[in-house]
């Protein structure tokens, strides 16, 4: 059953109708379906389970993954019941009082001998047998979560325990927050339980909490920005972001005022752009690993007003929360069995890592931390507000472009979607799945991508085939090098196959150009290939088929094929793939179980050859993908919107020299790749 909320303000919230009391029912619905599967108060959050190969614990699995599902149910369960405990402290769900379930199992996870205890750090040390002075494991996660919970509902549950029962709580805090964590967002983990010891008088080794905050402030890249490992996605939203703010309030502010003022302004930098992530619907698109966290990502606008000084608009910051709670909460797959799939909108296993568990999801409830802020609070008083979207004029796109994290975010005025552009990227070569997390060329948010890859083809990614061999080679693109924007053209390299051990000049590589167009991109990429023959593709969206009208096009020598239908919401859906210079043509591909959205999807598909050695062929891979929530006809204009094409060279090939792309718009774009090569990052 999806989520409908029954009190609304459309005054108030003129686009979502969401208030704070919108929200508690959201909570009450999400924990509802929770205790839906818990019998009595002394079961512990384990959830029902679809999914058996990727997710933990496997049916070999040792004992303690057992105990890390435990802890993992009860933690992020808590991220929904305390601000419910603290809101309505006599909540009762399934014949359960909520605050005295919370307050009974989080005695029983810190107490050994009790069924449902879920291992310190010293008895994980003791059963390790991988022999690795530094490991670190699942629970250390789940602290971090503990102790925040247990500060949204102090008063009910904290407040209420005894002396022995806190030291208790204490002790198995400070054994995992003195220990080994994971050198990246983890750290955040040890800080949070050190702060939390500190604010209750729990005696903590100050340098220890100074080493891992001073790694966490350098790991930071600038525009609100951190790298997480060597990637960057929502982490630096939904962690970053987020615990620093606690932690500043807890700790930062009075112990370490250097540290703690530059995360305040590194958030306060996050929120000049961070809105422009979100499309006008307030959407959050489906980009990085922990896609399962889903609205999880609008958790660092809560983060931001948490800062003494925060600088987010707080009715822009409540319309996108607000929207993208409905993105997901208002879907009829997004439950099964009561809890939220593993999955994006319903269950999508190529989106799911194998550190995720049932219980995994329900880290979205970051999302619901605002519930702590007060009802008479900015956020929850301040009329909903567009932001950049009320300035934009018809058919205009805001394009942004971060080099920091290397992401550039396009606005389209004209579909009110928004694309991402992402850069600074390298995956294993056999990484599918990281690839499709970070690689895909563009990140829509109402197209959300497509694990399509069969026949030399994925959906909005290149795909090269060699032909010379007996069984042909099919390779995809691993690494994305930055190099940024110039006159409206974003670049960036795709390499094939990349690894450090093979010089870049023996891997076929693109050199990505790419523009906004008001309803989506153009490309005009150039191949740099070191052998041949081979046959290169370019896929679209994954386009929902759920019955869907094909039509095929063909005007100034540009073909087109344009698919109309809708998604499983029954909301209509419009894309069209245009080829120009370059390409041959385009395929029509139909999958199963590779979109999120709906279980059949069609991709279209470009497709060319290069038969020569060292032939002069063309270089040039012009194409366009645009995309709209209408049935209405795009305008013809929009669909072949290039008046002509200069190149350099008089064979037309752009073997070298600029390109001029001229539109009928009377707008002109100049792709030139020289000089890319002096300023590629990671």
């Amino acid at each position: 059953m999806k989520f409908t909320p029954t009190k609304t303000d459309f005054d108030l919230s003129p686009y979502t109708g969401l208030t704070r009391d919108s929200w508690i029912e959201a909570a009450k619905y999400l924990l509802s379906g929770i205790f839906g599967n818990i019998k009595n108060i002394e079961e512990p959050v384990v959830m029902p389970r679809y999914e058996t190969e990727v997710t933990y614990p496997s049916k070999d699995a040792p004992m303690w993954r057992y105990k890390a599902e435990i802890f993992e149910g009860l933690c992020r369960s808590f991220f929904i019941s305390a601000p419910l405990i603290h809101i309505d402290p006599e909540l009762v769900l399934n014949n359960i009082n909520i605050r005295e379930y919370y307050k009974k199992q989080v005695l029983y996870a810190v107490t050994k001998g009790e069924k449902n205890y879920v291992l310190n750090y010293s008895d994980m040390k003791e059963l390790d047998e991988s022999g690795n002075p530094f490991a670190c494991f699942q629970q250390t996660v789940e602290t971090a979560a503990l102790v925040i919970c247990l500060w949204l509902s102090k008063e009910e549950i904290w407040d209420t325990y005894s002396k022995e029962e806190k030291d208790r709580i204490a002790a198995f805090l400070s054994d995992f927050a003195h220990s080994n964590t994971v050198p990246q967002n983890w750290r955040l983990f040890n800080m949070l339980d050190l702060a939390f010891l500190y604010m209750n008088g729990y005696e903590i080794d100050e340098d220890i909490m100074r080493d891992h905050a001073q790694n966490i402030l350098n790991y930071y890249v600038g525009d609100g920005w951190y790298r997480d490992g060597q990637s960057f996605d929502y982490y630096s939203c939904w962690a970053f972001n987020m615990y620093t703010a606690i932690w500043n309030q807890w700790y930062g502010y009075e112990k370490e005022p250097y540290i703690a003022r530059r995360f305040e302004e590194n958030s306060n930098e996050l929120m000049k752009t961070y809105p422009l992530f979100f499309d006008r619907d307030g959407f959050t698109n489906m980009w990085g690993r922990s896609g399962i966290y889903r609205n999880a990502a609008t958790s660092s606008f809560d983060g931001n007003l948490l800062m003494k000084n925060s600088s987010i608009n707080p009715g822009l910051a409540r319309r996108i929360c607000s929207g993208s709670l409905l993105q997901f909460l208002t879907r009829d797959d997004f439950l099964w069995e009561g809890v939220p799939t593993l999955g994006f909108y319903g269950p999508f296993i190529p989106l799911v890592q194998s550190y995720s568990c049932a219980e995994s999801p329900m880290w979205l409830a970051k999302a619901l931390l605002c519930l702590h802020l007060p009802a008479d609070h900015p956020f929850w008083t301040s009329k909903e507000e567009l932001g950049p979207w009320d300035e934009l004029k018809k058919n205009e796109t805001l394009v942004t472009t971060l080099d920091g994290p290397g992401l550039c975010m396009a606005n389209h005025e004209a579909n009110g979607i928004t694309e991402l552009r992402t850069g600074k990227m390298v995956k294993d070569k056999t990484d599918l799945h990281g690839i499709w997390n970070y690689g895909k060329l563009v990140y829509n948010t109402k197209f959300p991508w497509d694990s399509f890859y069969e026949n030399g083809a994925a959906s909005e990614q290149y795909v090269v085939t060699y032909l010379e061999e007996k069984t042909p080679v099919v390779i995809t693109p691993n690494a994305c090098f930055w190099h940024g924007e110039k006159d409206g053209v974003l670049y960036r390299r795709h390499f094939f196959e990349y690894e450090t051990q093979t010089e870049t000049h023996w891997r076929t590589a693109i050199n990505l150009a790419d523009f906004a167009v008001p309803y989506g991109i153009m490309r005009a990429d150039k191949i740099r290939l070191f052998r041949r023959p081979v046959r290169i593709t370019l896929g679209a969206f994954g386009f929902p088929d759920n019955g869907t009208e094909v039509i095929c096009k063909e005007k100034d020598g540009y073909k087109a094929v344009i698919l109309k239908g809708h998604d499983h919401t029954g909301k209509e859906k419009q894309l069209a793939f245009t080829i120009m210079d370059g390409w041959d043509n385009i395929e029509i591909m139909h999958s199963k179980d590779t979109n999120p959205d709906s279980e059949k999807s069609i991709i279209l598909c470009a497709d060319t050859k290069r038969e020569k050695q060292y032939g002069y062929e063309p270089y040039f891979l012009i194409s366009q993908v645009i995309t709209k929530e209408s049935l209405e006809d795009f305008d013809e204009d929009d669909i072949f919107p290039v008046k002509d094409i200069e190149y350099t060279d008089p064979q037309k090939c752009g073997g070298y020299g600029p390109v001029r792309i001229n539109l009928k718009s009377g707008d002109t774009k100049v792709i030139d790749f020289e000089g890319i090569e002096g300023n590629l990052q990671l």
